[in-house]
C-alpha cells in the first residue's frame, strides 16, 4: 500500500465523507468551495489524479468527478476514521429497549435486528447466540394426538428445537411429564458426549426420548450459527447503488442461502475474538454477490461457550463512522445479557 502525503490523506477523507453524504462523484472545484481549502482547484486535481493512479479513487466517466474505489474505503477505514463511541443518549435508548424487554432470546434477536436497521440505515443481521458445545436444558413432551408426542428441548443459551416423536402405543400425559422430570435431572448441563456415556435406561419410552435428544444434539453442535434475523431491507433497495443494480442485489440473495452465509460467518467474524468488529468492503476479492457492499460484523457473548453475530450490509458507500461504533456497542450490550443469562443457567 502506497504512503500518502498528509495533503492525499485530507484529500482522500473529504472525497470519502462527501461521496458517502451525496452519492454524488467528488470535483475538484466542489472540494475547494464547499471545504473552503486553501489549495488551488488544479492542485487538488493533480492529487486527485495521483490518488486515482494508487488505486484509491476512480472516476466513474471522463468528464466526472472522482469516487473513493475499494482500498479508497479500506484506507478510509484503517488509516482516517476516528474513532468514535456511540452518543451516550442512543447508548442510552438503546439499553432502555432491551432491557424493557422480556428476557427471552427470540426478543431480544429480533429487537436487535431492529435497532441496528434503525440506527444504521442499512440491512441488519444477527444470529442467535449458539453453544461451541450444546449443553441440555430441559425439555418437555406434550401429548398431541395418538401416538405423536412433542418433544420441545431447550439447551443452554436459549436455542430451542422442536420435533414430533411417534410411539409405538399411546402414551398418557402424566407418563410423559414424569419421563421428562428424570430425564431433565439426569441430564442438566451435561454435553451430549457426556449423556451418551450415561448408563442406558430401562424404560423404552426414555430410550426413544434419549436418541432423540442425542440426536438434535449432535445437529446442534454441528451448526456453524444459531437462526438468523434480519431487518431493514427496505432501508438500502432505494438508494443508488440498489435501485437498478441487479448486481448488487444480488447481495440480499445471502439472506436466504444459508450454506453461502454460515460459509462466510465462518471464514470472517466466527474466527475472531468476542467484541471485535470485523469491515468486510466490496467483498474482500472473495465473495462475489458482495462486490458492490460493505459488512460491518462482530461477535457477541461468552468465549469459549456461548457466542453469536451481529452486524450491517449495505453499500460501500455506507456511514462507517456511525456504523461501526453502533455494531460495537451493540456487540458488547448483548454479551452483557448473553453472559448474565448464561452464568444464570450455570448456577441453577
Amino acid at each position: 500500500m502506497n504512503d500518502l502525503t498528509d495533503r492525499q490523506k485530507k484529500l482522500l477523507m473529504l472525497v470519502v465523507r462527501d461521496y458517502i453524504e451525496t452519492a454524488q462523484p467528488v470535483g475538484s472545484l466542489h472540494l475547494v468551495e464547499y471545504y473552503r481549502l486553501e489549495m488551488s482547484s488544479a492542485t487538488i486535481r493533480n492529487e486527485m489524479a495521483a490518488l486515482t493512479e494508487m488505486g484509491y479513487l476512480r472516476q466513474p466517466h471522463t468528464s466526472a468527478g472522482r469516487v473513493p474505489s475499494e482500498d479508497g474505503y479500506r484506507y478510509f477505514v484503517s488509516h482516517l476514521m476516528h474513532q468514535t463511541e456511540l452518543p451516550e443518549a442512543v447508548q442510552h435508548t438503546i439499553s432502555h429497549q432491551f432491557y424493557q424487554s422480556r428476557p427471552e432470546v427470540e426478543q431480544w434477536m429480533t429487537l436487535a435486528a431492529s435497532v441496528l436497521a434503525h440506527q444504521s440505515q442499512a440491512v441488519s443481521l444477527v444470529t442467535a447466540p449458539h453453544a461451541e458445545k450444546a449443553r441440555f436444558k430441559h425439555i418437555e413432551l406434550i401429548s398431541t394426538q395418538g401416538r405423536q408426542v412433542l418433544l420441545v428441548m431447550v439447551m443452554l443459551g436459549g436455542e430451542v428445537s422442536q420435533q414430533i416423536l411417534s410411539l409405538a402405543e399411546p402414551v398418557g400425559q402424566e407418563r410423559l411429564s414424569s419421563a421428562a422430570a428424570r430425564i431433565n435431572l439426569s441430564f442438566q448441563g451435561h454435553t451430549v458426549d457426556e449423556i451418551s456415556a450415561l448408563p442406558t435406561r430401562s424404560d423404552a419410552l426414555e430410550v426413544d426420548i434419549v436418541s432423540l435428544i442425542t440426536r438434535d444434539m449432535r445437529r446442534a453442535t454441528e451448526r456453524v450459527s444459531g437462526d438468523l434475523y434480519y431487518d431493514g431491507l427496505t432501508n438500502v433497495l432505494s438508494e443508488p447503488e440498489f435501485n437498478a443494480s441487479e448486481e448488487a442485489r444480488r447481495a440480499f440473495r445471502l439472506l436466504d442461502e444459508r450454506s453461502s452465509l454460515q460459509e462466510l460467518l465462518s471464514r470472517t467474524v466466527l474466527n475472531s475474538g468476542v467484541g471485535g468488529v470485523q469491515v468486510l468492503i466490496g467483498g474482500e476479492g472473495t465473495w462475489e454477490e458482495l462486490r458492490q457492499c460493505s459488512m460491518v460484523l462482530a461477535r457477541y457473548g461468552v468465549p469459549g461457550q456461548v457466542t453469536g453475530m451481529l452486524g450491517v450490509l449495505g453499500p460501500m458507500r455506507m456511514s462507517y463512522s456511525k456504523t461501526i461504533p453502533t455494531v460495537r456497542y451493540m456487540a458488547g450490550l448483548l454479551s452483557d445479557l448473553i453472559n448474565d443469562t448464561f452464568v444464570d443457567e450455570r448456577i441453577e
